[in-house]
């Protein structure tokens, strides 16, 4: 990867919507080696996906809360298959700690959060922390 293609990394994750011809004239290059070069960034895996990023708020959406859960391993792989399909949940890590997992999930109501949680104490004790506000939204990591 060199200079260029970083550019081009920098540019979708501000607008992935950019046209080949936007990025060519951004970059000073030609619109099929812009082509060219975003194949081969999604070949070889720096471009995972095209995404909108969502106004929660305008959705209704707006309890926002990280869930704290503790998992034992071997109950890793059920929690997998049942987390995946909770459509609330937008993120979810394995992590360090006295809990091994993090959720991050949307709410319509605190009502719906507490359903979800309760449903998570199958798999282990939470923890709860409901997000006030955002100073700084989820941004991509622009190379230099």
């Amino acid at each position: 990867m060199n200079d260029i293609d970083q550019k081009i990394l920098n540019y979708l994750q501000s607008n992935g919507r950019l046209s080949i011809k936007k990025l060519s004239e951004a970059l000073f290059i030609t619109a099929p080696a812009v082509s060219q070069r975003l194949k081969k960034l999604e070949e070889n895996g720096y471009i995972k996906s095209y995404n909108a990023n969502l106004n929660m708020d305008k959705l209704g959406l707006n309890i926002k809360a990280f869930i704290q859960l503790e998992v034992s391993p071997d109950e890793k792989p059920k929690f997998y298959k049942y987390i995946e399909k909770i459509p609330n949940v937008i993120e979810c890590d394995c992590i360090t700690g006295p809990y091994s997992m993090i959720i991050q999930a949307v709410f319509k109501t605190t009502q719906d959060l507490d359903d979800l949680i309760n449903e998570l104490h199958q798999f282990g004790r939470t923890s709860t922390q409901i997000v006030f506000s955002t100073p700084i939204e989820q941004r991509g990591y622009y190379l230099k």
